[in-house]
């Protein structure tokens, strides 16, 4: 699928605008016709016209993230690549909206985005991490109009997590990236990077490291082969991916149940841990 001819440059946001908005919004048949043509015949006129209807969706989901001090021109452009991908995975034979399957496909994007430009060090580690990154100035804001405080037990509480932990997020993100060139004293060549300790491994070390991956990496490609397409395409998404699907995603995917899918991952890595214990 082509990438779309609408550059989002920092001073024609406003343009840009004005030419998604001229795209007429597609009606439930048209669209249902537009996705079966792309599915079955690969008519890639069909996807762009899916594509353009839904812009302007996409903007309004970026909005939702311009808290987070980066610019819309970016939180928007990854918005739109979530919806490229969301078109070429979309059935129209499960009789939903295509934008009501997208939107998570466009929050996913804008999302990674977002925590890879907030820090140099990854601020979400896990999907647990991740929506607390997420909901916790918001939640903080709402207790703060309710009870005029932010306190952390009361935060706490609402997310259902530790104390400590809504802590640990609240310091990681209460600072960005510091450079390592800054000097610790005014007119002093000794800066931050100077004060850290080298504890990078040696060649050797990363040599060994690297030959152990590589081994490690041909097993689990070998286990793989045991599996069926469907069981290798979950294990993929759910345990081997950066990450990581949900298991609604998958079960909106495959059009099976929850339980289904969490029954097969179970299945699949039973026989993967057979398979590398023989």
């Amino acid at each position: 699928m082509g990438a779309l001819n609408l550059p989002i440059a920092s001073d024609s946001f406003e343009h840009y605008m004005s030419q998604i908005n001229r795209f007429e919004l597609l009606g439930k048949n048209e669209e249902q016709e537009l996705a079966k043509q792309y599915r079955e015949e690969n008519d890639l006129a069909a996807a762009h016209k899916l594509i353009c209807a839904n812009l302007r969706f996409v903007v309004k989901v970026a909005n939702d993230y311009r808290q987070y001090g980066l610019r819309i021109q970016d939180l928007v452009q990854e918005g739109n690549i979530g919806l490229m991908l969301a078109v070429r995975k979309f059935d129209p034979s499960r009789g939903i909206r295509l934008i009501t399957y997208a939107v998570w496909w466009i929050r996913a994007y804008i999302q990674n985005f977002i925590i890879k430009s907030w820090s140099l060090v990854k601020i979400g580690t896990t999907q647990a991490q991740k929506k607390l990154f997420f909901k916790l100035n918001q939640t903080k804001k709402v207790l703060r109009n309710l009870t005029g405080n932010e306190d952390t037990e009361a935060i706490a509480a609402e997310l259902d997590v530790d104390d400590d932990v809504v802590e640990e997020m609240t310091v990681r993100m209460s600072g960005r990236d510091s450079s390592l060139d800054v000097e610790l004293f005014e007119g002093d060549d000794y800066s931050l990077g100077d004060s850290l300790a080298d504890d990078r491994s040696s060649q050797e070390e990363l040599l060994l490291e690297k030959e152990e991956q590589t081994l490690q990496s041909r097993q689990v490609r070998s286990a793989l082969e045991i599996l069926n397409e469907r069981e290798q395409e979950i294990i993929r998404d759910r345990i081997l991916a950066d990450e990581p699907q949900t298991l609604q995603v998958l079960a909106e995917r495959f059009d099976i149940s929850r339980e289904r899918v969490r029954q097969i991952e179970q299945n699949a890595l039973r026989k993967l841990k057979e398979r590398l214990a023989s």
